[in-house]
């Protein structure tokens, strides 16, 4: 018997949906080379040693990112937790068991997409980043995309969405918009946090629209990578 995901993420099925999301047409897809393995390594080793700011001296271990390497999804939260901490992997613990709910909601495994943060390391008591922190890691996150090259990219909750935006307007003006990441044509969305929703049950509706978003411009970019690639072979 199959698992109601949306029931464990608290959202009824029938919600209705009378009014689709405006999104632009037109998704460019990425590139099709693929980032060798000693690549990833060696940022991977980068970050690890990393002591560019005074994270470094309160950290337990940092935390890269996990999941799949040539996902058409990259997932961005703001930085590690506690247990995000201790154990070096993101999204762990209860908002990591509702993000991988939400990503099953919409058919996704945790284990084929890739799932990193804007800092790589846990400011103490788990307070926001300072903009000098952001900057100093921002290097790792955009080689990330760089190696990485998804098709879209997700900021979760407000902290992440501020810094891969650069903006200050609140989530619900963020929601439910197709932006580009950067100097790229990568599609990036905007939803709310995991743990934001545990304290907040009541917008998990909402975060299920945006899933729904995610998933119609994942498969908007796949449609467009078939037609160049069917146009390609054809000449």
């Amino acid at each position: 018997m199959s698992i109601d995901h949306l029931s464990l993420m608290g959202v009824q099925r029938w919600m209705p949906r009378d009014v689709e999301p405006s999104v632009e047409e037109s998704v460019i897809p990425r590139e099709a080379a693929v980032a060798s393995p000693s690549a990833w390594q060696t940022l991977e080793q980068t970050v690890a040693g990393c002591q560019q700011c005074g994270l470094c001296e309160t950290r337990t271990q940092t935390v890269f990112g996990v999941g799949d390497r040539q996902a058409d999804l990259l997932i961005v939260g703001e930085a590690p937790g506690y247990y995000e901490d201790q154990q070096g992997e993101p999204f762990v613990g209860r908002a990591g068991q509702l993000l991988n709910e939400m990503l099953k909601a919409i058919g996704l495994d945790r284990e084929k997409v890739f799932i990193a943060n804007v800092l790589k390391c846990r400011p103490p008591e788990n307070r926001d980043p300072t903009p000098k922190e952001v900057a100093t890691c921002t290097p790792y996150l955009e080689q990330q995309v760089q190696l990485l090259q998804p098709k879209v990219i997700v900021a979760v909750g407000r902290v992440a969405a501020h810094y891969l935006l650069d903006s200050k307007l609140p989530m619900a003006r963020l929601r439910q918009q197709q932006y580009t990441f950067r100097a790229t044509e990568i599609p990036l969305l905007v939803t709310y946090h995991p743990a934001y929703l545990l304290r907040n049950p009541n917008d998990k509706k909402k975060a299920y629209q945006d899933l729904l978003l995610i998933e119609k411009i994942i498969g908007k970019t796949n449609a467009l990578i078939t037609l160049q690639t069917r146009t390609s072979t054809s000449l």
